[in-house]
């Protein structure tokens, strides 16, 4: 059997080497929020929407100056 995962565009998370656990956590508590907050909002879609990024941008840009992580986004 074979499934056909659709092409989709990835945040890649880096949290720097000296960042504490504890606040990796916490940035990535409200990481996994966004995410649900855009399926509540857009009726269970998901990461594989195409616009999933340009939709969350802003917000996870926000938590970046916060919490001082980097990112990438890759097509997978």
């Amino acid at each position: 059997m074979k499934a056909r995962i659709p092409k989709h565009r990835e945040y890649i998370i880096q949290f720097p080497q000296d960042m504490a656990q504890a606040v990796q956590e916490e940035a990535w508590g409200k990481l996994t929020q966004i995410l649900e907050d855009y399926k509540k909002a857009h009726n269970g879609r998901s990461v594989y929407e195409p616009t999933f990024i340009e939709d969350t941008q802003a917000q996870v840009d926000a938590l970046k100056a916060e919490y001082g992580f980097e990112y990438t986004i890759e097509l997978k």
